[in-house]
């Protein structure tokens, strides 16, 4: 908690700590609004801090976010938020100023969005029998669907930590992991090191669109599995179809709850309809990490075939994680 109050002026540093007191492990989110009361928000519930921050308080707080140096940090202040240290995030809104169609600074921030960063080792145990190709020492091309909220980068993440070090309990020999950290939020870079365990045989690129990042890496770093987190551009069908053409695997992620929601979206139905993934995972709303439906392609008949959560729960079992200590 100290590592994310420090940013905060001691008045208001120190009615956080009361109001926060023991529950800081469960803290997801700390918002502040100009004008308004702090809101912190928790795993299952909000608690209002009866706490109106000003204009001068906020814009000190972006400037100790910012390390005294607001316009080094104006590129990621453009994408509307900043990586602090530990991987946790501050997302920015206010007055956007637009030149050539894109954003180049916020003006007149207005609020802030403290999102705590915690890693869940073990996480991904769940579904790695769905996503794991033993038999090859690879990875299957897999896509997970959730809605925004559902632990779904969480869970990436740690499938990227387990594909790259390897499981001995599997006798899975970790392979190089390639990952377009588009918003930082996967490795969490923080002045190029990463914040979260991502393997040992992980490349990161951040603050780059997955279109550019997958290209770089397929022809610099040549990894046997690229990892993007929310696709759904136009731009991703040919990216995606370039780095699978190129040898390798994919493991990607996008909002939805079921295949009615993703072929509502035409770049994802296309790819779907293209059948270049062999797994997708639809994630469980309510239980963060935990597949709801599993569906795998039968290459044979070229359809997806669904697992019952009974089948699902079902092959978890029959994954025999004695640890995770490579």
């Amino acid at each position: 908690m100290e590592r994310i109050l420090k940013y905060f002026p001691i008045k208001l540093e120190n009615i956080l700590k009361q109001e926060i007191g023991e529950k800081y492990n469960i803290l997801e989110e700390i918002r502040i609004r100009v004008g308004k009361p702090i809101v912190l928000k928790f795993n299952n519930y909000e608690k209002i801090v009866r706490y109106q921050v000003n204009r001068d308080e906020i814009l000190n707080i972006l400037q100790s976010v910012c390390e005294n140096s607001i316009y080094s940090y104006q590129k990621q202040i453009a994408e509307g938020f900043v990586t602090i240290n530990g991987g946790h995030r501050v997302g920015i809104s206010g007055s956007c100023v637009i030149e050539n169609e894109k954003v180049i600074n916020i003006n007149y921030i207005n609020s802030l969005n403290f999102r705590i960063s915690r890693q869940i080792l073990g996480c991904s145990n769940n579904i790695l029998k769905h996503i794991l190709n033993l038999e090859e020492n690879s990875v299957y091309n897999t896509l997970i669907v959730s809605p925004p909220g559902a632990g779904k980068t969480t869970l990436l993440r740690d499938i990227v930590r387990q594909v790259s070090s390897g499981i001995r309990s599997l006798k899975f020999k970790g392979i190089d992991v390639g990952i377009v950290d588009e918003r930082s939020e996967i490795a969490s870079l923080y002045k190029g090191v990463p914040q979260n365990d991502i393997g040992i045989k992980s490349d990161v690129i951040e603050n780059v669109s997955k279109s550019i990042g997958i290209r770089m890496l397929v022809r610099s770093m040549a990894p046997k599995v690229i990892v993007a987190d929310e696709i759904g551009g136009f731009e991703d069908i040919d990216v995606i179809n370039y780095a699978m053409c190129s040898g390798c695997k994919g493991i990607f992620s996008a909002h939805g709850s079921n295949f009615d929601d993703i072929y509502l979206n035409p770049v994802l139905k296309k790819l779907i309809n293209s059948h270049l993934f062999e797994t997708i995972i639809f994630l469980n709303p309510y239980e963060k990490g935990i597949p709801k439906e599993v569906f795998l392609l039968n290459k044979k008949k070229s359809e997806y075939e669904k697992f019952s959560k009974e089948n699902i729960e079902e092959k978890s079992k029959e994954l025999n994680f004695i640890d995770f200590d490579n």
